[in-house]
């Protein structure tokens, strides 16, 4: 019984392990439109954004993090954002645009 109990406890070890790192490597990264004058640090969507020049990356999101609340929330807090995304997607131009105006901010994502 305590041979199993064990193993059973090892696999749930292993498991949060892979899924810890699999988690690490889904950052997510908001490119600003303009760069911040000093950093700047903040919660939007359950993660710390830590935002320096023109870059704003949460290395911890949670499941909540990449919506569109929290590219508002970037927005209201560094400024225009110019792109948002984590490593499988990212925003398209009028997901951004409504990001930005949203958040009260005076610039549109420049056209690509």
């Amino acid at each position: 019984m305590k041979l199993q109990t064990l193993a059973a406890a090892c696999a749930a070890l292993v498991t949060v392990s892979f899924a810890s790192a699999a988690l690490a490597d889904d950052s997510i990264t908001a490119k600003l439109q303009a760069p911040v004058a000093a950093k700047t640090k903040f919660i939007a969507g359950g993660a710390i954004f830590l935002c320096e020049g023109d870059t704003c990356i949460a290395q911890a999101p949670t499941s909540q993090t990449f919506a569109a609340a929290t590219c508002k929330a970037i927005a209201k807090n560094a400024g225009a954002v110019q792109s948002f995304a984590n490593a499988r997607k990212s925003f398209e131009a009028d997901k951004l645009d409504a990001c930005n105006v949203a958040a009260g901010s005076n610039t549109q994502v420049a056209k690509r």
